[in-house]
């Protein structure tokens, strides 16, 4: 057995990656799924959507690998995080469909929340901010607004999960109900400090404390998967949100060490180890990763809009018809026009938190077309991600390490994106050669709990660099262009 099974089930994929026995991928299977919009700002997945896309890419993986389930030693499993799923214990049938962590049904909820003055309570627990984004009040809606929903909670014959608790309860017939600490972080209701479900704050928004999974670290036993699946039980050893995944399959061990993911949306998480930091600007505390019960913490900053502005691009606007177009068209955008497209669809992350405001494009004018918004939509992933940047070295003063960002996901592979990110930054970006790092954390975890991959030293001692981008904008120029993006967000906030 010295293969392992990696699923990574994302917002709009279900992905399944073989790895063998030296971390190298040799097959994989993805399966796009319907995304929902019941209302403006609403988004949600079909569960059985979810379930059904994992299971078959699962297979497919297999198969395209030339293997059998006894050539695999684990399965590893990443995920979208603070995505919510509710389902019946007895019939394990979900009761609604899952609410998505791009969801902003909760806004009024949480604005309410925050004039009630528990915000700092809910920060200094959790490290998170009362907004939309998380579990806790998506959990809050469905009780408050599904019939018969809080009364069957209250009996305890419901459960409630992330994404992965949903998946682990498919794949072990109802056997395990578990999440790890790095998903259990992004609800709203775990303490972080203290490693438990919040009394406290499940009693504010009144959820019974039953409905919860148990909490475990990354590499743990999660449970064996159905013996019908894949021709034998097989163990599930690896879990963390995708981010973490990441954070974990770009080796960033250290403190001071910051990765930024690409993917639907952008997410950079700084190692700050043992230290939890509580931000000043807007920024999330969280957990980076657990083992042995103990927690390394991060700071995150969250944007809600990356890759899923280049979607836009192609199937709103319909001015490409594959995303690897956009950096063509960027490159032949009118450089004396500056656009700013602000790509607030689902109101701002981080560090604005306003989840009313909405997109918004400024600097048009006749000769704006479709290169120009090519160009302003990739740029405006460079411009967000400095705003990170900036909050992070503002709250910690290791944020960044020796001041390089390794980058990871589907819009690295950009070199303009990247070359544009390291101009803005004015600092290095590494981009890995294995730009999969999300599946590859989640692979290593279950293969190092599994004893046929490396502990963290020697996984560390096999990243390797496959470009270094060095800014070659000058510093007068990279100031305006800043400039004139904060002053295009300023106008776009909603107060």
């Amino acid at each position: 057995m010295t293969h392992i099974l990696a699923i990574d089930q994302g917002t709009t994929s279900s992905r399944a990656i073989i790895f063998d026995g030296t971390l190298q991928p040799i097959a994989g299977a993805q399966e796009e799924f319907t995304q929902h919009f019941p209302a403006s700002g609403w988004v949600e997945h079909d569960p059985a959507d979810i379930w059904v896309t994992t299971a078959g890419t699962c297979r497919e993986a297999i198969e395209r690998a030339g293997l059998g389930p006894e050539d695999i030693a684990a399965i590893g499993i990443t995920n979208q995080r603070e995505t919510v799923v509710v389902w019946d214990r007895e019939t394990g049938q979900p009761i609604h469909n899952a609410i998505v962590w791009q969801d902003r049904r909760t806004s009024e909820m949480c604005a309410r929340l925050k004039a009630e003055g528990h915000e700092a309570m809910v920060q200094h627990k959790t490290g998170l901010l009362l907004d939309p984004y998380f579990s806790g009040t998506k959990l809050a809606w469905l009780l408050e607004n599904v019939d018969d929903l809080r009364e069957k909670a209250e009996a305890g014959k419901l459960a409630f999960g992330t994404v992965d608790s949903f998946l682990i309860w498919k794949l072990t017939g109802g056997a395990a109900h578990v999440t790890d600490a790095t998903n259990a972080a992004r609800t709203l209701l775990y303490n972080i400090r203290d490693g438990v479900w919040d009394a406290e704050i499940c009693e504010l928004l009144r959820i019974p404390m039953s409905m919860l999974p148990e909490v475990k670290d990354c590499g743990a036993e999660f449970g064996m998967t159905r013996a019908d699946l894949f021709g034998k039980p097989l163990p599930i050893l690896g879990v963390a949100g995708d981010q973490q995944a990441a954070t974990l399959g770009q080796a960033c061990f250290q403190p001071g060490m910051l990765k930024s993911t690409y993917g639907t949306g952008c997410f950079a998480l700084l190692n700050t180890g043992e230290t939890l930091v509580e931000s000043q600007n807007r920024m999330l505390g969280t957990i980076a990763y657990q083992f042995d019960r103990k927690p390394t913490y991060a700071l995150e900053g969250s944007i809600f809009i990356a890759g899923a502005v280049v979607q836009w691009l192609r199937d709103g606007l319909k001015i490409i018809r594959d995303a690897s177009e956009s950096q063509g068209l960027a490159e032949a955008a009118d450089a004396e026009q500056e656009l700013y497209l602000v790509p607030a669809f689902v109101g701002l992350g981080a560090p604005y938190w306003d989840p009313e405001c909405r997109g918004a494009i400024y600097g048009l004018t006749r000769g704006s077309g479709p290169a120009e918004f090519a160009r302003a939509a990739l740029e405006s992933v460079g411009f967000q991600t400095r705003d990170l940047w900036e909050a992070m070295r503002a709250d910690w003063q290791g944020a960044g390490g020796e001041n390089v960002l390794r980058v990871d996901g589907g819009m690295s592979a950009s070199d303009w994106t990247m070359q544009f990110l390291a101009d803005i930054l004015g600092a290095p970006v590494d981009r890995p050669k294995v730009l999969e790092t999300t599946a590859l954390g989640a692979a290593w975890v279950a293969g190092m709990r599994a004893g046929i991959y490396p502990d963290q030293e020697g996984f560390a001692a096999t990243w390797a660099l496959d470009r270094q981008f060095e800014p070659a904008m000058s510093e007068a120029m990279r100031e305006a262009r800043y400039t004139g993006w904060k002053d295009a967000v300023a106008r776009t906030l909603s107060r």
